[in-house]
């Protein structure tokens, strides 16, 4: 079968492309000179502190400004119907919910407190007086709240299916809300000129946002410029125009002076959109020779009323292993509470987490190794639609880490207090292509890339400049990146692991035509054009670029996905295996060693790459180990509200064997680069193969993560 894309950058030969080069922007990051959203202060800015509701629901009665009469430096108390109750859902492109004086979760922003420094306004902010006129009885919880019962999503007669299996499992799981909480808290910097607007804010989603911002100031697109050059995290919190931009674009314009908006670790936790918490049933039924026969995920997630977005939780389910009758069914509930959103790895990462455990404990009660049941059921087809998968590394994966990580040799075994024990999961994430526009300058001494992606930390600069230079013939230092402008064509932004292939094919494609230029000028076909070390050479010819390049040469290019995206089904897939150590006494577990074995496309940059599957490795440890939001009953507030209450994994709970092994790949059918998505694949399954690791230990199952040692020693006494 021909091939969906030509590998041209398999032909160019400079050797750019996948090598682990370093972040060009990692000198200006640790050296703290480069600038951050609230880093830039305009001449005269003011400083704005967001005042949070402290009622579940009801209305904002009145906002008492004479409270602060004493507050030497206070400016303006700002309230206005234009103000945004959460951030806008990613790639939503329209305002988010904009309530006025209604009142929806307990800690919804109602009122920004402006002041000439940021610690008048912090201390006003608390003394503001505010009346509301609260609802009785509203549900905060998702239990007592609302039920939306979605219709089920079929392939086949589950029921028939499942009936007629020779072995069973119906088990229920249970994952709490997961907060993002990158190291660049949530912050914006808003200066008018005019009716013209300019933004400085951590964003993800510069093209998308612009948008946002216009629509929920009521003015046009063209009026508003967003600068995000840096953006210290996401993880899927900052996709959308949150409420401390809005509020500081409307104070500005007020006030008539540039206003800067912090928001606090404990208000990023209130205020921003978090992962729902889930309880997940899964039912599988297999022969007795281990074949999966009927295959069902349901799931149980919560929202806000007004909000369409819910946790994707069977997204990998309906696709990585076959079944003859498949059935999804999702039920959302509607609490007062901090609504959700995407965060890293949406679906999979707490989906993947009960589903894999579920596939182990059918395993057990096959009597079979997990294995082998996994590398059993891989389908030949997409289950649910019957597409053809594009490249699909799985098996390989599973295997290439079995063997590596000794799984040959597990067995249960005892080391003083200490029960360890292994386990493994599959781990798999949908790719996509998103629309992604970028232009590149091409000079006889070097190039320039421009497009509004955003780098959130993840290497954007790194490897949008390795593919312009692969394809030009220049080396790196040669190519500068400019990022994260409004004004530069659109990129897809930072966000679903689709950032890298969607802004790098654009990059590819203007590079491409630059090269079909060159390649005119020079006087041959573009199949037989070489660039390397800026000399263009090509039918017998051999030009300078300076020779070939007057002044500039300029291309632009515009991707999005295509009928093959249609016709197969692209995803990234691999492997995950642990070893832990468990205290039989205390419940504590010790994570001895990862290995994680992933099929990813083309990687662009090794370096970053193994970056990002170590991340997502490290917080599926943290998912199964350490992190759970919790609410209070009463009146839904956020009681781990920061860092010191929300626990993530710290040095000590991270392994120091903890390796990523990339298997070489290309997919064809995912873009012309052939690259797939990473940063959200190393999460997916990591959390199963500790939670599975942990049951091959003691014997036992927590089903209710995370794993914490009480937990852990309820299970082990049952």
């Amino acid at each position: 079968m021909d091939k969906a894309q030509p590998r041209l950058l398999d032909n160019t030969g400079q050797g750019i492309v996948g090598a682990p080069l370093d972040r060009p922007d990692g000198p200006l990051k640790v050296s703290g000179t480069a600038p951050y959203a609230a880093d830039v202060l305009p001449t005269g800015c003011l400083h704005g502190v967001l005042v949070r509701a402290t009622i579940s629901r009801g209305k904002v009665t009145r906002v008492d400004k004479g409270s602060l009469a004493g507050v030497e430096g206070v400016v303006d108390v700002i309230t206005d119907p234009r103000m945004i109750r959460n951030p806008a859902q990613g790639m939503a492109g329209e305002a988010p919910v904009q309530t006025g004086d209604e009142v929806h979760y307990h800690g919804q922003p109602i009122a920004l407190v402006v002041a000439e420094s940021f610690e008048t306004a912090r201390d006003a902010a608390h003394r503001l007086k505010v009346t509301y006129e609260a609802e009785d009885g509203v549900a905060v919880t998702p239990d007592t709240a609302e039920q939306e019962v979605g219709d089920p999503d079929t392939a086949g007669d589950f029921n028939a299916a499942y009936d007629g299996a020779a072995v069973k499992v119906d088990l229920d799981y249970f994952s709490p809300s997961h907060v993002a909480a990158p190291m660049e808290p949530h912050a914006a910097v808003a200066e008018w000129t005019g009716n013209q607007l300019v933004l400085r804010s951590a964003l993800q989603m510069v093209r998308f946002n612009k948008l946002e911002v216009a629509d929920s100031l009521g003015i046009s697109p063209d009026a508003v410029r967003i600068l995000a050059p840096y953006v210290g995290g996401g993880f899927g919190s900052k996709l959308g125009i949150g409420p401390e931009a809005i509020a500081a674009c409307i104070a500005a314009q007020k006030l008539g002076r540039p206003v800067r908006v912090v928001m606090s670790r404990q208000t990023v936790f209130d205020s921003v959109l978090r992962r729902s918490e889930t309880m997940q049933r899964v039912r599988l039924g297999a022969t007795k020779d281990g074949r999966i026969v009927a295959l069902s995920h349901d799931d149980r997630v919560s929202n806000i009323q007004g909000e369409g977005f819910a946790e994707p939780v069977s997204q990998a389910s309906q696709f990585i292993y076959g079944a003859d009758g498949l059935s999804f069914q999702q039920t959302v509930a509607r609490p007062a509470m901090t609504p959700s959103g995407s965060v890293r790895a949406p679906g999979e990462a707490v989906g993947m987490i009960a589903f894999e455990a579920a596939v182990d404990e059918l395993a057990e009660k096959l009597g079979m190794d997990p294995l082998e049941l996994r590398l059993k059921n891989i389908p030949d087809t997409h289950p649910m639609d019957g597409r053809p998968y594009s490249a699909r590394r799985l098996a390989d994966c599973l295997n290439d880490g079995a063997e590596r990580f000794g799984w040959a040799d597990r067995k249960m075994r005892r080391e003083g207090d200490w029960l360890i024990g292994m386990g493994m999961a599959s781990a798999a994430r949908t790719n996509m292509l998103i629309e992604s526009a970028a232009r590149v300058r091409l000079t006889g001494t070097g190039a320039i890339v421009e497009t509004d992606m955003t780098d959130i930390g993840t290497g954007t600069y790194a490897i949008l400049g390795q593919i312009a230079a692969e394809m030009l013939g220049l080396s790196v230092e040669q190519v500068e990146v400019r990022l994260g402008d409004s004004d530069l064509p659109g990129a897809s932004g930072s966000g679903g692991s689709f950032g890298a292939s969607s802004a790098g094919s654009a990059v590819f494609m203007a590079a491409k035509t630059l090269r079909e230029e060159l390649a005119k000028r020079l006087g041959c076909e573009a199949d037989d054009l070489t660039l390397s070390g800026g000399i263009a050479r090509g039918g017998n010819v051999e030009k300078s670029l300076a020779d070939l390049v007057d002044l500039e040469m300029v291309a632009e290019a515009t991707i999005e996905g295509g009928k093959t995206a249609k016709e197969s089904f692209s995803a990234g897939f691999g492997a995950h295996f642990a070893e832990v150590a468990v205290n039989e006494w205390t419940g504590e577990v010790r994570v001895r060693r990862m290995l994680g074995v992933m099929a990813m496309g083309r990687i662009l940059n090794e370096k970053t790459a193994r970056s990002q599957a170590l991340g997502g490795m490290v917080w599926g440890l943290g998912s199964a180990l350490h992190e759970e939001m919790m609410n209070d009953t009463r009146d839904g507030h956020v009681v781990t509200r920061d860092l010191a209450n929300y626990h993530v994994a710290s040095h000590l709970d991270v392994p120091r064997d903890m390796q990523v092994v990339f298997l070489e790949e290309r997919d064809d059918e995912a873009n012309p680069i052939q690259s797939k998505g990473i940063g959200e694949l190393g999460i997916s399954g990591a959390g199963a193969a500790i939670l599975n690791a942990i049951a091959h230990a003691t014997g036992k199952r927590v089903r209710t993560i995370p794993a914490l040692p009480d937990r852990v020693i309820e299970a082990m006494e049952s």
